[in-house]
């Protein structure tokens, strides 16, 4: 058998043609999605009514179309949209992003009369949410595909090559992320100083169009050469689809702890769900592919300090949309080279080793603004001539690359050990699985609020909060690689 590629920039480029351009392409638009981030932060901030706690609530209920999106991955694979199972799931995705783009610029020029502007904000926001969740499950879909998993003879390839190829793949999905971020982050900021909120949105509506182009680029015939198409399993379809309307009652309802019940009812639905998903999977794959579960898992659940750090940003270290807006260039920059250098050599590195160490330097890298929120920035500007946008600079430059260099070897996990004939229904729910962690965080993250109650403008709270999140997200993925490191590494073979 042949020795895996050692991988780089050559290995890269020859990946390059017309059957993986359609998921990078959408892989783009997604990175560039952000373009009008810091436009909403400010008009968020300084014209709707709504409390960190209130907006920490929403981002939890925004996860849910991700920890759902085994459903679209499921009908991505098994039901034709218009006579198609690629093509008309990625316009569709599209065009609700343009709509919920339109109905911010609405919102912000204040032509939302019949509702609120909160109303519709968080109306928008779903939309555009949904529609990124049907573009990723397409292209998701299509990364699992990309690589050959048998010769040209029939016979099996090497499954250390097919991981390398995978991973790969993987590197350059990434990549294009961050292309897409890369590209829109500095203007996002810039602009938001120039241009009213509204025009900011429109301009947003027509970041879709890398998908656009990629759903009449794709080659239907050829999306789902290595499995035939089979009925949809109404296990999957119908749970789903009752876990979704479960989800629904609880945001209108609004019970007590209405939060918490949805995720532990998203939990459960997701392992069922996983298990039949799994079904002929060898009983030491399953295991392993658990522990590195867990791990990943509890590594993506560590709670953000949530919008009041960022508040903090703006009103006392000053930082406007232009230096926003720096810093998203900076960092998406610095993260593309950190996944072209590293991103290949991730995959071959044990996993209990890499989610250590991101890890640790994650608390490491929270450390200068911590300094700041007891006056560090004051003491190097008094002491060595800089003060706190350099600070910000120097760790937005450390720190940036280790959110999508996690994502590497995470992704290539859930494709490597993908079941044949079931690859695109896997990758969603592990996603989904994954994307569940992050409610889990924000969760975390309204207790922690809840705990540290910080004020607009009243601040006195925020250095206990921000170490409170840093130490849980330090202490969770160590916990969960000090209990599970053996079984850790045997899923990261083959």
């Amino acid at each position: 058998m042949s020795a895996a590629p050692r991988g780089g920039l050559r290995t890269r480029l020859a990946m390059l043609n017309r059957r993986t351009a359609p998921p990078l392409l959408i892989y783009l638009a997604a990175g560039a999605s952000g373009f009008s981030a810091i436009a909403e932060t400010f008009w968020v901030r300084d014209r709707l009514g709504l409390s960190p706690q209130s907006l920490l609530a929403l981002s939890a209920w925004l996860t849910v179309p991700w920890t759902i999106k085994m459903v679209v991955g499921h009908l991505v694979d098994t039901v034709p949209l218009l006579g198609s199972r690629r093509r008309a799931y990625v316009l569709l995705g599209a065009l609700l992003q343009v709509a919920g783009n339109l109905m911010l610029a609405a919102a912000a020029a204040g032509s939302t009369a019949l509702f609120p502007a909160e109303a519709a904000y968080i109306a928008a926001s779903l939309l555009v949410v949904i529609g990124l969740v049907i573009q990723d499950s397409v292209a998701d879909a299509l990364t699992t595909e990309v690589v050959e998993r048998v010769g040209p003879n029939g016979t099996p390839r090497n499954p250390d090559l097919i991981k390398a190829e995978l991973g790969e793949v993987q590197v350059l999905g990434r990549v294009a992320v961050m292309a897409g971020t890369f590209a829109v982050a500095g203007a996002g900021g810039w602009l938001a100083q120039l241009l009213p909120a509204a025009t900011m949105f429109l301009l947003a509506a027509l970041l879709p169009l890398p998908s656009l182009f990629a759903g009449f680029l794709l080659q239907e015939s050829g999306s789902s050469k290595d499995a035939v198409p089979t009925p949809p399993d109404r296990r999957v379809l119908w749970g789903g689809f009752a876990f979704g309307t479960a989800m629904l009652v609880l945001a209108l309802a609004q019970p007590p702890f209405a939060e918490e019940i949805g995720f532990l009812l998203a939990l459960g639905v997701l392992l069922a769900l996983l298990r039949v998903t799994v079904e002929g999977v060898p009983l030491a794959t399953r295991r392993a592919m658990l522990a590195a579960g867990i791990v990943i898992f509890a590594y993506r659940a560590t709670p953000p300090p949530g919008p009041a750090l960022q508040w903090w940003q703006i009103e006392v270290l000053g930082y406007d949309q232009g230096f926003f807006g720096t810093l998203a260039q900076l960092g998406s920059g610095l993260a593309i080279a950190g996944a072209l250098l590293l991103g290949g050599r991730l995959v071959r590195w044990p996993l209990a080793a890499v989610f250590f160490w991101l890890a640790v330097l994650n608390a490491l890298f929270m450390l200068p603004t911590i300094g700041m929120l007891f006056g560090l920035h004051e003491w190097t500007e008094r002491v060595l001539g800089f003060g706190a946008r350099t600070i910000g600079l120097v760790d937005t430059a450390f720190s940036a690359p280790l959110a999508q260099l996690a994502m590497i070897p995470m992704l290539t996990l859930i494709a490597m050990h993908a079941p044949e004939g079931r690859r695109a229904t896997w990758f969603a729910l592990m996603a989904s699985l994954m994307n569940l962690a992050l409610q889990a965080g924000a969760i975390a993250s309204r207790v922690l609020n809840a705990a540290f109650v910080v004020g607009r403008g009243d601040y006195a709270a925020l250095p206990d909060l921000v170490i409170a999140s840093t130490a849980l997200g330090l202490a969770l993925p160590l916990l969960a690689i000090a209990a599970l490191a053996r079984r850790l590494d045997r899923a990261g073979g083959a």
